[in-house]
């Protein structure tokens, strides 16, 4: 039988991949690398880039390209049987990666080629690529001895397996819990597209009624409108307490495993002569230094922590005064400040949504990314996909030549990870022949289609899936063709959210909405009041907003720089963060961070606070379109240049600094956020 996975040079042919296939097609692939390896430090005498690094490239492309697939779908269709199968190769890809990083005489070879670049004439993307390379060895554990390099690859190999096991914890706490509901009146107060959706959850489970989920639009239609108090309650405590010793069902405790990850990566950071591993994260990231991160975090909590305490104040006294809620509880949050807004501002976002059906919303990001790029998008229905709702685009220049692809999953269903997210299928590359073209995967997880009504958004999922068309912009522009450089590769990751929340920001203009805001039934633009609401209601609890990510970023940098002991530990840290930074009073019983998916299972450990350091970036660059005109060619030219194209070639300050003239300060984001007198 036929392997598909090994079919490396065509798009992935989902629907004929087996869990069974994934195993041998990943064996086969690592045994090619192996031996290639072995063949060139046997035979090249005189390694140069053509002959040495070329070759290897090649074949991790091909390594990338088989496992891309399975990863992804591990992630969007789950099946016992493809976890399973998924897991079996953690470890074998976590040995490889190990053995990789720890060959002498691989590491020789490519400090051989770097003291000869200027003989060999390398570019200067070639000479990131190297740099990149040897520090890559240095965090490996190449300068270690062997004993040190053995427990290396054993912690490499648990954290592989852990990380993994707590994201599986998550999703399937999520998709363990769902509350049915018979009597539609104990739904009061959710709006007819909410009650929909549960009615249509119902229905798939061949169940009678309307049913709850922990899925975030089930969660959030809840939270935001239910009337019902103990409802609320019950739904908020379900979601907070997931994979956790405070859930009803506690066989997805992620408890031990936190503590487990956090000892193993400090482990790990101390083998390679760091004193934490936050220092070891930060030491390849724009910051300076965790004290650095800490220091500018502070200052941002310094600046909007009693705007924070403010916007609370004045929701407990509204949710009192107009709703007889004297003990605002956090489970009520949301409810309140729904009511809030609506009382302000006069709308709610319930009314935005029917100027937000999916396909209008996806064309007008397609003609915005056109607008500014001079690019078309088209739409290929000519493509195997795995599930009937995803949808597959090409893009082409001006020349009509085809520059990359992408996959558009943007449904919330079961057996799909929370979140949204980009990732990369192939990735932009100078082959044997030809260029790859670079195709992204981009998943979100928004209100789906429900009976004859198309998907309508609200603004948080628009901004959502801009968010992530981003990131898949920044993947697939790229203009350099080394794989580890290439696109968001080698980029540091405090500057990977610049072209994403760069994006966010088209949705906060009349220019930017007029392109794909139309009324799913009358075609009609937002009417001038309606987005003078949105405007004005822009900032909206905004300080509350920012000291919530405050409070992630300085808790995860904390427990990184932390000897942890137990989940009690974790919890002290994480209650002390609040204490500092946070407004709103968290139960005893929320274990938030059970769940915290993106430090203990994804790339964001001693890494949180990206989100807001890339923010100030992101504001300032998009400033320059707000000094220069929204849609002005040569700017647009130039933030494709400057920051799109160069991926990971060169450090992102000098990307930044090319585009923006100087370096960047975070007036831009303060004003974005509402933080200043002349807040836009």
């Amino acid at each position: 039988m036929k392997n598909y996975l090994l079919d490396t040079n065509t798009l992935p042919a989902f629907s004929k991949i087996k869990p069974s296939d994934v195993i041998p097609a990943l064996d086969q692939c690592l045994e090619e690398n192996r031996n290639l390896l072995d063949d060139l430090l046997k035979n090249v005498e005189n390694p140069t880039w053509d002959n040495f690094i070329h070759p290897l490239e090649v074949a991790e492309n091909r390594l990338s390209r088989m496992w891309s697939p399975v990863s992804h779908m591990n992630g969007v269709v789950n099946t016992d049987e493809l976890r399973e199968a998924y897991n079996a190769c953690l470890p074998k890809l976590s040995e490889f990666s190990s053995e990789r990083g720890q060959n002498k005489a691989y590491f020789d070879a490519i400090l051989s080629i770097q003291q000869r670049q200027d003989e060999l004439g390398l570019d200067d993307a070639q000479r990131k690529s190297l740099d990149d390379t040897l520090k890559g060895f240095k965090r490996s554990g190449i300068d270690l001895n062997e004993e040190k390099q053995t427990r290396y690859k054993e912690i490499n190999q648990s954290l592989s397996s852990l990380t993994s096991s707590f994201s599986d914890n998550v999703l399937d706490a999520t998709t363990a819990w769902t509350k049915l509901i018979t009597d539609v009146n104990e739904l009061d107060g959710l709006p007819q597209s909410a009650l929909d959706s549960a009615a249509q959850s119902a229905k798939q489970r061949e169940l009678t009624g309307w049913l709850i989920t922990l899925e975030f639009p089930s969660f959030h239609a809840i939270m935001t409108y239910a009337t019902d108090r103990k409802l609320r309650e019950t739904v908020y405590r379900a979601f907070t307490t997931r994979a956790s010793d405070q859930a009803d069902d506690t066989s997805f405790d992620n408890g031990q495993k936190m503590v487990e990850i956090l000892n193993l990566r400090q482990e790990q950071a101390q083998l390679l002569g760091f004193e934490n591993y936050a220092d070891f994260s930060v030491d390849v990231k724009m910051a300076d230094s965790p004290a650095h991160v800490i220091t500018f975090l502070e200052e941002l909590a310094e600046k909007s922590h009693a705007h924070a305490k403010k916007e609370y104040s004045e929701l407990q006294e509204f949710a009192a005064n107009e709703l007889g809620l004297t003990d605002l509880q956090a489970w009520d949050v949301g409810f309140a400040s729904d009511k809030l807004k609506l009382k302000l501002f006069d709308f709610n976002s319930e009314d935005i949504k029917p100027y937000f059906p999916a396909d209008k919303v996806i064309a007008g990001l397609f003609k915005l990314t056109e607008s500014l790029y001079d690019l078309t998008i088209t739409q290929n229905t000519d493509v195997d996909v795995w599930n009937k709702d995803v949808r597959f685009y090409d893009i082409k220049n001006q020349q009509g030549e085809l520059v990359a692809q992408f996959y558009f999953d943007l449904y919330a269903r079961q057996h799909k990870r929370g979140g949204a997210w980009m990732a990369d299928c192939a990735t932009r590359f100078k082959g044997e022949t030809e260029v790859q073209v670079p195709v992204a995967f981009m998943t979100c997880n928004s209100s789906s289609p429900t009976g004859d009504k198309p998907a309508l958004f609200t603004h948080d999922e628009v901004i959502t899936l801009f968010h992530e068309f981003g990131h898949g912009l920044h993947h697939m522009l790229t203009k350099v063709e080394y794989l580890d450089i290439s696109g968001i590769s080698g980029v540091e990751w405090d500057a990977v959210e610049l072209p994403s929340q760069f994006m966010e920001n088209w949705c906060w203009t009349r220019e930017g909405l007029d392109l794909f805001a139309a009324h799913y039934e009358t075609g009609a633009k937002i009417p001038d009041e309606l987005f003078d609401k949105i405007k004005a209601a822009q900032h909206f609890q905004s300080a509350m907003g920012m000291v919530r990510q405050l409070e992630f970023s300085l808790f995860d940098l904390r427990i990184h720089m932390s000897n942890i002991s137990s989940a009690d530990d974790i919890q002290t840290i994480l209650n002390e963060t609040r204490q500092q930074v946070g407004v709103i009073p968290a139960p005893d019983f929320n274990r938030f961070q059970n769940g915290f998916s993106h430090i203990f299972a994804g790339g964001y450990a001693a890494g949180y606070y990206s989100y807001k350091w890339a923010e100030v970036l992101s504001a300032d660059a998009f400033a320059r379109f707000e000094e220069e005109g929204l849609f002005t060619k040569q700017v647009g030219k130039d933030f494709l240049e400057q920051v799109l194209e160069q991926g990971g070639s060169r450090p992102a300050m000098e990307s930044f600094k090319a585009f923006r003239g100087r370096e960047p300060n975070v007036d831009a984001l303060l004003r974005h956020s509402g933080l200043t007198e002349d807040a836009a």
